[in-house]
Formats: C-alpha cells, structure tokens, sequence
C-alpha cells in the first residue's frame, strides 16, 4: 500500500466533533481535545478574542447575539469545509452574551493529515462563519456610544 493510499490520509468519515453556540465562557482545551485523532499530522486552531479597539476608538466590552437557526448554519458550513479538504476532525464554538476585553469569542479547530490542509480548511472555516453565520456584535465604547456590526 502506497503512502497516499492510507487510511490516514484519507478525510474520516465522521469528522464533525463539536458545534455549539455556548452563553458560557469557552474553553480552548475542549475544541482542542474535540479534534484529537492519531492520523492527524496537524491541528490549526483559531481564537478570535475581543480586542480593546475598533476603527480607531477605544472598546470596552461587546455583547454578542444570534438567530435560533446560527448553530445550524455553523454546521452547514462546517460540512462545506470536510467536503473540500481531508478533514479528521473539526470543531467550532462561538460564544453569546455578555464578553470582556481579552475574552475568546470563537473557537474553531480542525485536524488534517498534513499542516497545509490543516491552515486552509481552518481559515475557510472561521471566514466563512464569520460571513454566513447570524451573530450580530454589540461593541460598547470608552466614549459612551455603541455600535451594531453584522446586523
């Protein structure tokens, strides 16, 4: 049996782990553990936190909200990615509700047989959430103003 020929190389067959929306804080350990596989030569994970600046003003805190159907979407895009690239395993959580300054607010990972596929199907992953999956951002200045994004 030739390299490229085995079973590891190949996308598993069951490779969605974990999908959710969570009102409770994220954990990393849990998204990185959630794609644990023995054929897997990588694991890209990305966490997208909340940062104390946007467009030039100073943030200060962000609530975040979503539609009944966004874990569905988050799903539907996930199966998008494993049916592009060799996934072993993904995973993908967003969180909802109330967030700090330095606080994760998305946590996607996903588990490939070789590093390249690995970075691609990840970045695919957490962009195109980002685009298609309704979460709205409610950033809350320094100055006392606000702003919706995404809605």
């Amino acid at each position: 049996m030739a390299a490229h020929e085995h079973p590891g190389e190949q996308a598993h067959p069951q490779p969605i782990r974990l999908i959710a929306i969570r009102r409770t804080p994220l954990c990393l350990d849990e998204v990185f553990q959630a794609v644990g596989d023995a054929a897997a030569g990588g694991i890209a994970l990305f966490v997208g936190t909340v940062r104390n600046h946007d467009a030039g003003t100073d943030v200060d805190g962000l609530g975040y909200s979503c539609h009944p159907t966004a874990e569905a979407e988050m799903r539907r895009i996930a199966e998008k990615v494993v049916a592009h690239y060799p996934v072993r395993a993904l995973a993908a959580v967003h969180r909802v509700g109330e967030l700090a300054v330095g606080d994760p607010a998305v946590v996607v990972a996903v588990a490939c047989p070789h590093r390249g596929d690995a970075f691609a199907a990840c970045r695919k992953l957490i962009d195109d959430l980002k685009h298609e999956v309704p979460i709205w951002k409610h950033q809350k200045f320094s100055d006392g103003t606000d702003e919706w994004v995404g809605a």
